[in-house]
């Protein structure tokens, strides 16, 4: 069973060979499902990547994974592949997309009012 914020086996048997590609020559890589479980620990938890638990290794190899991933496109390989997936199985509703759902009060001053007790335009 997965922990909190972490890949089920599922999950990592869809898109492990978009993130683990065989390596030949070099020094072994850290294993690319704890650096995964270890990216989505951050941006599930919201923390800084130096406030990282020890258990997903040193927070430096995490991140420049995270950045690879995001620089050469993996990130968008698997959301492609997910995707697909899940429409192919009928779970998408193609008709319903959301974004982000967010409001934003603007302030007074924004729309000319100008603040409250200040001194008018003359």
């Amino acid at each position: 069973m997965a922990r909190r914020y972490e890949l089920p086996d599922t999950g990592w048997e869809l898109i492990k060979d978009l993130v683990s590609p065989e390596q030949k020559m070099g020094r072994p890589r850290s294993d690319d499902r704890l650096v995964l479980n270890g990216i989505f620990w951050i941006l599930c938890s919201g923390a800084a990547w130096r406030d990282l638990p020890e258990r997903f290794g040193p927070w430096s190899t995490i991140y420049q994974r995270f950045r690879d991933w995001r620089d050469d496109g993996t990130f968008d390989r698997v959301l492609e592949r997910l995707h697909v997936r899940l429409n192919q199985e009928g779970l998408i509703d193609l008709d319903t997309w959301m974004i982000d759902s967010t409001a934003v009060r603007a302030t007074r001053a924004s729309s000319g009012a100008g603040k409250k007790g200040g001194q008018k335009n003359r």
